[in-house]
């Protein structure tokens, strides 16, 4: 077995079992419309727009501040939400929002962006049937998190979170990793998790999981209509008490062209009874895998040490990052690393090169993956002490904020402290 450290920065482990980053929900199907007065705050509700929480939403924006908004609003509709910048003080805000009153209509919320920092005007605003009211300047996410703050059922269970697997290039292991990080995650973490295979053609998922099961993901892909709680639990197969399987069909025996949105309703209705669910996504480019990776809340991308490899998990990158401004950067997982007689680009230069960390770095050991396989096996019970368990309980750490992930400062006691106890202060990164 290859001994290859898998850590290119230290992990801090925090051990809160929660995310590290609030978790945002997606916004409903809602109308939005923003009246601005400024440039700042109209730019930042534009780049809102453009999130991927937001996509559902019909947000306009207009420059004309709220005697626009009057003006508008008295021949047409208001929306759902009904966003406003007023930059005047206390008592005039008060005022024009009593012109705004009589063209709104009553089940319309509003929201407030001020530029008054002030709490007592913010409950006067509130007890005046105003949803919500935002200091400028403002962020995108901001607003994201304060809308949808105002859409939340209290009620309602949290929705789970989407984890995205999927490889630089064909058979650099994505599916390896995704299995065995859902398994850590499942059993490890003891959180209820499941795993859908998207690979309908050629998915491995049951097969890694020693499964047989009579149905399907086509067979929600192809009717998503019928799909439902009920539906659900019969397509899902049982893996241990903590992880179920959505399996793929894995066979030819139908064209798999699917629409850009043939897997929304599922993942609605998958997220809607799991904390986590792990998407195990094929090698392909099509209008569906892109908007599945532009909607995840996670993103892994696994590639082999090679320039292939490089040039194909940059390219995600730079598009992952230019759709998903408001989101952090991928994660990469760097696979198969020590083949013999294969040159390779070194972890620390294909990272340097994506500018990221890899979340880790996994070793070539084709015996013990191979055998894992073959018995329908996670790595975790053919060898338990075997070091790329290691690997992927890092990784299912990060992606469900169990760990931070941050490079640790060395101490300024830490060559005093190493004259103390005989052993030299550590002043770096791991070798």
């Amino acid at each position: 077995m290859s001994e290859v450290a898998y850590e290119v920065e230290d992990i801090e482990s925090t051990e809160t079992g929660e995310a590290a980053e609030p978790f945002v929900a997606t916004l409903p199907r809602i109308s939005i419309q923003a009246f601005c007065a400024s440039g700042d705050v109209a730019n930042a509700i534009q780049t809102m727009a453009k999130d991927r929480r937001v996509a559902r939403a019909h947000v306009g924006v207009q420059t004309t501040g709220i005697d626009g908004a009057i003006t508008y609003f008295e021949t047409a509709p208001t929306p759902n939400l009904l966003l406003l910048e007023l930059t005047d003080g206390a008592e005039s805000m008060i005022g024009e929002l009593a012109r705004l009153a009589d063209v709104c209509d009553p089940g319309t919320k509003v929201m407030v962006v001020g530029h008054v920092n002030d709490v007592l005007l913010y409950r006067e605003l509130i007890s005046r049937g105003v949803s919500e009211y935002l200091v400028a300047p403002i962020t995108p996410m901001q607003v994201i998190q304060a809308v949808a703050g105002l859409y939340a059922d209290p009620e309602a269970e949290p929705l789970g979170r989407i984890l995205a697997f999927i490889g630089a290039k064909g058979g650099v292991g994505s599916s390896t990793v995704a299995h065995n990080t859902a398994w850590v995650i499942a059993n490890g973490f003891a959180t209820d998790a499941i795993i859908a295979d998207f690979d309908l053609p050629f998915g491995t998922a049951a097969l890694d999981f020693n499964q047989d099961p009579t149905m399907s993901v086509a067979d929600a892909v192809y009717a998503p209509e019928r799909l439902d709680d009920v539906l659900l639990e019969r397509l899902l197969t049982k893996c241990t008490e903590n992880l179920s399987l959505f399996a793929a069909p894995g066979n030819l025996n139908r064209d798999y062209d699917l629409d850009p949105n043939a897997y929304d309703r599922i993942l609605d209705i998958v997220r809607a009874g799991v904390p986590t669910v792990v998407l195990d996504l094929p090698h392909q480019w099509s209008g569906w895998v892109k908007n599945i990776l532009m909607s995840a809340d996670e993103i892994v991308i696994t590639a082999e040490p090679d320039l292939a490899n490089l040039r194909n998990a940059k390219n995600l990158f730079e598009l992952i990052k230019q759709g998903r401004p408001n989101d952090k950067p991928p994660h990469v997982v760097v696979n198969k690393v020590g083949m013999p007689k294969r040159p390779e680009i070194s972890p620390k230069d294909f990272a340097e090169a994506l500018h990221a960390s890899p979340a880790a770095v996994i070793g070539f050991d084709p015996q013990l993956f191979g055998s894992a396989a073959n018995n329908g096996q996670m790595i975790q019970e053919m060898a338990a002490n075997a070091k790329p368990n290691e690997a992927f309980t890092e990784i299912a750490k990060l992606l469900t904020g169990r760990v931070e992930a941050r490079r640790k400062r060395a101490s300024i006691l830490a060559p005093l402290m190493g004259k103390l106890t005989g052993k030299p202060g550590k002043t770096g990164k791991k070798s």
